[in-house]
């Protein structure tokens, strides 16, 4: 079963195990990680923003027109940055690094 870690805002590393083929974004929830995900992976909010350890962004998948359109929308946005709900971990991904930022911006709620 392929491994990952959060880097949590405050600086906590978590490493958990998770099934293949699973987003970034159940991932947290199934671990109690704090990512909001306020439209439950439809892609409808950016408020699942993470930003992926330099090294692995170029192993992950392009990223689609709609995601980044979202992406512009994250609070802290990087070079590296990618929604969690797009993000399937897959055994080639087994040990990805993803760090969570200090803050997420909820236009559901604006």
């Amino acid at each position: 079963m392929p491994k990952m870690t959060f880097v949590e805002a405050d600086g906590n590393h978590r490493e958990v195990e998770a099934k293949a083929g699973r987003s970034v974004l159940e991932i947290a929830h199934a671990n109690n990680i704090d990512i909001e995900g306020a439209c439950e992976g439809a892609m409808a909010c950016s408020t699942c923003h993470v930003i992926v350890e330099a090294e692995w962004f170029d192993r992950l998948p392009e990223l689609s027109e709609d995601e980044e359109d979202m992406l512009d929308l994250a609070f802290g946005l990087t070079r590296w940055s990618r929604l969690g709900c797009q993000l399937e971990l897959t055994d080639e991904l087994d040990g990805l690094v993803v760090r969570l930022p200090s803050e997420t911006r909820n236009l559901l709620l604006e």
